[in-house]
């Protein structure tokens, strides 16, 4: 049992040791690509090539003063931020880098990725209450407006591959795929990756962070660590919706010649790269046209999409 207990340690700290210092380089690695494609040089001042630049900023936040607005709701103002990183990092857990390389494998992991990653939702309407301002407020109701309805299309647009592999088990989802699920179901991987977007508030979807509205939306009164930890959970969904994507549709950890973790980590810092490079080419969405195209083009096509795989499975 105790030797249990430590193998699960030690895999928990192999984990989650890279896929905090990988959040952190994620903030270098945006600045870097979004500089290069505007021709600008991004950090280049701290360390060679500007590579300390998030320990640099990691260590202003922490040292920052923490400022708690005089009437808000210091408790839930508090708790807020934990409540919107810890269920990012929880979902690591059952993330499997490899055949055998991960913390647990669950036969209901995409079940379970889905239902904890719906839990970030009250973190951020809490942080938006909590702070009694206005700008935080409409920030923090309308993430929760656009995570609620962005979730319904992410988990319908998982359905058509789910029905394909007859599994909601990670590994087996990876281990049928003998023709990846992008080449059987290309409207659905479109429209995940549409959701995923909206649902990690990213461009052409950051209308809880529309600066020109909202100041900084439901973050607006956080400072220091508190903020760090929204920047941090931002970072940690974004690669947990890329894992998904590359789990569910780009046949996980196999590759050409030796299939292996590189693969995976390989696929998922491409999804990363299109994020990034959508933030530095899209303008914003006005609020009304992200919930037509959600309600109105979204949902159609993913139900239209679980339709024809229903017919063509059954037909053949």
């Amino acid at each position: 049992m105790l030797m249990e207990l430590v193998a699960v340690l030690i895999k928990i700290v192999m984990v989650l040791t890279p896929v905090l210092l990988t959040v952190a380089y994620l903030t270098y690695l945006e600045r870097k690509i979004i500089g290069w494609m505007q021709v600008r040089l991004g950090p280049t001042r701290v360390g060679f090539w500007g590579l300390l630049q998030p320990i640099a900023d990691g260590l202003k936040l922490f040292m920052k003063e923490d400022i708690v607005p005089s009437r808000a709701d210091k408790v839930v103002f508090i708790i807020a931020p934990i409540l919107v990183l810890v269920p990012s990092l929880i979902l690591f857990s059952v993330i499997p880098f490899g055949e055998h390389f991960y913390i647990t494998n669950v036969n209901i992991g995409l079940l379970y990725l889905l239902s904890v990653a719906s839990l970030g939702v009250y973190g951020v309407v809490l942080s938006g209450w909590a702070s009694n301002s206005k700008y935080a407020l409409l920030g923090g109701f309308r993430s929760a407006a656009q995570m609620i309805s962005y979730e319904v299309f992410l988990g319908f647009a998982l359905i058509g591959p789910v029905m394909m592999a007859g599994t909601l088990n990670l590994v087996d989802i990876v281990n049928g795929q003998e023709v990846w699920y992008i080449v059987c179901q290309p409207l659905a991987f479109f429209l995940f990756m549409v959701s995923a977007l909206a649902e990690t508030n990213r461009v052409p979807f950051d209308l809880p962070e529309a600066e020109t509205e909202l100041v900084a939306g439901f973050h607006t009164e956080y400072s220091g660590m508190k903020f760090a930890f929204f920047f941090l959970a931002e970072y940690a969904n974004m690669i947990i919706v890329c894992s998904i994507a590359t789990i569910v549709f780009l046949g996980g950890w196999q590759g050409p010649f030796i299939d292996g973790p590189h693969w995976f980590l390989l696929k998922v810092f491409a999804l990363l790269f299109v994020f990034i490079w959508l933030r530095a080419t899209l303008p914003r969405y006005r609020y009304d046209q992200l919930m037509a195209v959600g309600w109105k083009v979204m949902l159609p096509l993913s139900l239209l999409n679980i339709f024809i795989t229903g017919i063509v499975m059954f037909a053949f």
